[in-house]
């Protein structure tokens, strides 16, 4: 079990970074892909299995589908693309910067995580009913906020998609 999960994170690290360092965007789409299979193993490995289904059937289905649309429908040529100066990168770099303490902040507050060995393991743990009362209980209000944000978005990228049309010539 132990080596099971080593070789899942070692994989999904691989993944990720090859995801991040391909020059071409349909194979990083692919790692990412591959990157969502592994994370399900890890799902499965804590007997998660309602959200290791979930996760592939979300993530490596529907949005990396939509992903693939998108790089296919777009001109990715480099001879089109405007050049960008290095303040991008330096901005990028700051930004993922303080990303990494707000998370280190994070992770250090947080209880340690205890895995329970194979021989431990409750036989509901992992059950869609228990998942449905933490989320609906402890967690109601995180879960609330989180669907107006998405409503949010949704509303504003129509309201963007609407004036890019407007402004289109040919409609």
């Amino acid at each position: 079990m132990e080596y099971l999960f080593y070789a899942l994170s070692t994989l999904s690290i691989v993944f990720a970074l090859y995801m991040v360092l391909a020059r071409n965007p349909v194979h990083s789409v692919l790692a990412l892909i591959l990157t969502f299979f592994a994370i399900a193993g890890h799902y499965i490995l804590l007997n998660a299995q309602f959200l290791a289904v979930v996760h592939v059937i979300v993530y490596a289905g529907a949005i990396m589908v939509l992903f693939l649309f998108v790089l296919m429908l777009l001109n990715l040529n480099t001879d089109n693309e405007p050049q960008k100066s290095n303040m991008w990168k330096i901005l990028a770099a700051i930004s993922a910067g303080m990303l990494l303490v707000t998370l280190v902040a994070a992770m250090k507050d947080s209880e340690q995580l205890v895995v329970l060995r194979s021989n431990q393991v409750l036989p509901d743990q992992g059950l869609v009913h228990n998942l449905g009362k933490l989320l609906f209980t402890k967690y109601v209000a995180p879960f609330e906020i989180s669907s107006i944000l998405f409503l949010a978005a949704m509303v504003g990228a129509v309201l963007i998609g609407k004036r890019g049309m407007q402004d289109d010539p040919m409609l």
